[in-house]
């Protein structure tokens, strides 16, 4: 098992009722995976913090739940986050509006068939934040075209913050089932269990083994 750079605050250690109950849910209900709020339970106010934004902005909110959920899986793909990349929302499956062929195109998502235009411009909206792309007139009138100013601060601000966090769990080295393992919440198909999860990483194929290319917009 992959040792982690910042160690986990062991549950069992814990004194904080809310804290334990939060861990809880997100053993059942993922996104956030237990492990990634194990790291931040060392500083109460970030463990709280995350978790907050995370309720108040992903799993409710002003926009559209799943195409949030596009957003975030979108950045895990182009930072090569594994540990959040191989989460799935819930809510967002459960709804059937995000299923796994939803998440093959994403980093083409410009020339695929899969999306229907509303989420090709979010997902322009979380390409040029991840990738500091430039912008224009026309960038912004599609999405003004697709969504109204108070989604497009909310997605923005999740795109950003999502972003910020993927991009740091990736330097952590963590990995699913090992913070109250035995629930597969929210796991993607394939990595339900830890022995799932090391044979769909081992295949030829899985996603992580390919670094994105993007070229920049002129």
């Amino acid at each position: 098992m992959s040792k982690p750079y910042i160690s986990y605050i062991d549950p069992k250690t814990m004194k904080d009722a809310a804290m334990l109950a939060e861990l809880d849910r997100c053993k059942s209900y993922g996104t956030p995976r237990p492990e990634s709020q194990a790291i931040r339970a060392h500083v109460p106010a970030v463990f709280w913090s995350f978790a907050n934004s995370w309720r108040d902005v992903f799993h409710t909110g002003v926009a559209d739940h799943a195409i949030k959920e596009l957003c975030r899986l979108y950045v895990s793909r182009s930072v090569l986050c594994e540990f959040c990349g191989n989460q799935r929302s819930i809510k967002a499956a459960k709804a059937g509006e995000v299923i796994e062929d939803h998440v093959k195109d994403l980093i083409n998502f410009e020339a695929s068939t899969r999306y229907n235009d509303k989420q090709k411009a979010a997902l322009s909206y979380a390409e040029a934040i991840t990738w500091d792309l430039p912008v224009d007139e026309k960038f912004w009138a599609r999405l003004h075209k697709h969504f109204s100013e108070p989604e497009l601060v909310e997605i923005g601000y999740f795109i950003a913050l999502t972003m910020g966090q993927q991009r740091w769990l990736r330097t952590l080295n963590i990995e699913h089932h090992q913070i109250l393992a035995g629930e597969d919440g929210s796991m993607a198909p394939g990595f339900e269990t830890e022995e799932a999860l090391r044979r769909s990483k081992a295949q030829a194929d899985y996603w992580a083994k390919k670094k994105p290319q993007v070229q920049a917009a002129e």
